[in-house]
């Protein structure tokens, strides 16, 4: 990217006055400035600033972190979160430098500031329909229907053509891998939020399964050639079906890139969870739907090694809707069935999607 001049002075009048005026810019390490468009400007080279305001000689020095992937920084959003972070810190450390601004480039190369900002929002196109879970909260006492089935089936496509989509990176995909056992939003966050004593749980049960979760880090860390497209939080709250077999999906967070058990777990949790609250196993419609949904994902895309990767996905989501927090209306023994389950499918090698209730018993110790 070039860092153009007149973009430059633009900017640092919106911070020091409209009298500012920019009086050169180098390259940290270089001697002599200029008044010229900078080339190649973000590659982690810093560009001090040279600037006249108000009679007065100022200087700064700009700079961006270096686009790589790894270590945390893979996406705009991990060098904004850094950004952020660095320009509401460095003030309040005696001796540090201080931050001026922090802000980001537009496509046309122009600077904007964001320093004065408390929190972010998003702006969005409303959809219309009504979410997925009012299905299976119906399907739980009524029994699933034609349409039931034929959702099910079309969202299990929708993942598999999305996850079609592969893309080759180390980085993403042990990073997808690390962030499912690691990251506050997923295993070991929900877990630290689990209370101390539950009655449903046995002393060190969390602990255990904690680093359960860890070994198979290690053992999933490897099989990057499964880095997909996905949508990262497929769950029931984020489809919304209009009439018939339309929908549309919401609130895609947690990365463009993944493993695809993950979609498919965030999705197919919900079939058992249902279930479970009405009768302890999966059975009637919503075994249908579950099994279906698996069906036509593995016929469709011919991804058999998913069955032993999907271990520590089922854990997550199923840590999540047995959660006190998140659905503090659950019996212990609804909540003992679903970590029965997790517990069962992290001790097993390949995950058989037609022996769900063999799972949601106590696990042999």
């Amino acid at each position: 990217m070039d860092l153009k001049r007149d973009a430059v002075e633009a900017y640092l009048r919106s911070l020091a006055g409209e009298d500012a005026e920019l009086v050169g810019m180098r390259t940290l390490g270089e001697t002599i400035p200029t008044t010229e468009d900078v080339k190649g400007f973000g590659y982690g080279s810093p560009v001090l600033l040279e600037y006249r305001s108000k009679e007065k000689a100022m200087s700064a020095v700009l700079s961006t972190m270096r686009v790589q992937e790894g270590f945390g920084h893979d996406h705009f959003s991990d060098r904004a979160q850094v950004l952020l972070w660095q320009h509401s810190t460095f003030g309040k450390l005696p001796k540090h430098a201080r931050s001026i601004d922090v802000g980001y480039f537009d496509t046309k190369g122009r600077l904007s500031s964001c320093g004065e900002a408390q929190e972010f929002f998003i702006l969005m196109e409303k959809i219309d329909g009504r979410e997925y879970f009012f299905d299976l909260e119906r399907v739980k006492e009524e029994g699933a229907t034609d349409l039931d089935m034929r959702r099910a089936e079309v969202l299990s496509t929708y993942l598999a053509e999305i996850h079609d989509t592969k893309q080759e990176s180390l980085a993403l995909y042990r990073r997808k891998i690390r962030d499912t056992v690691g990251h506050g939003e997923c295993i070991m966050g929900i877990l630290d939020d689990y209370p101390t004593q539950s009655d449903f749980l046995d002393p060190g049960e969390l602990a255990t399964i904690e680093k359960k979760c860890v070994d198979w880090r290690w053992r999933l860390r490897e099989k990057t050639g499964r880095l997909s497209q996905v949508h990262g939080d497929f769950h029931p709250w984020n489809v919304m079906f209009r009439s018939g077999t339309d929908f549309s999906v919401l609130d895609r967070s947690r990365g463009e890139w993944g493993e695809a058990a993950d979609d498919i777990t965030a999705m197919t949790t919900n079939y058992i969870f249902y279930s479970v609250q009405k009768s302890l196993r999966l059975e009637g419609g919503l075994k249908d739907l579950f099994e279906l949904f698996f069906e036509n994902y593995l016929d469709r895309t011919g991804d058999e090694e998913l069955l032993s990767v999907i271990a520590p996905f089922f854990a997550f989501r199923m840590m999540v809707v047995a959660s006190p927090t998140w659905y503090p209306l659950l019996s212990g023994d609804v909540r003992r069935k679903l970590f029965n389950f997790l517990e069962n499918v992290l001790d097993s090698e390949e995950f058989d999607y037609r022996k769900v209730n063999s799972y949601l018993e106590k696990p042999q110790i």
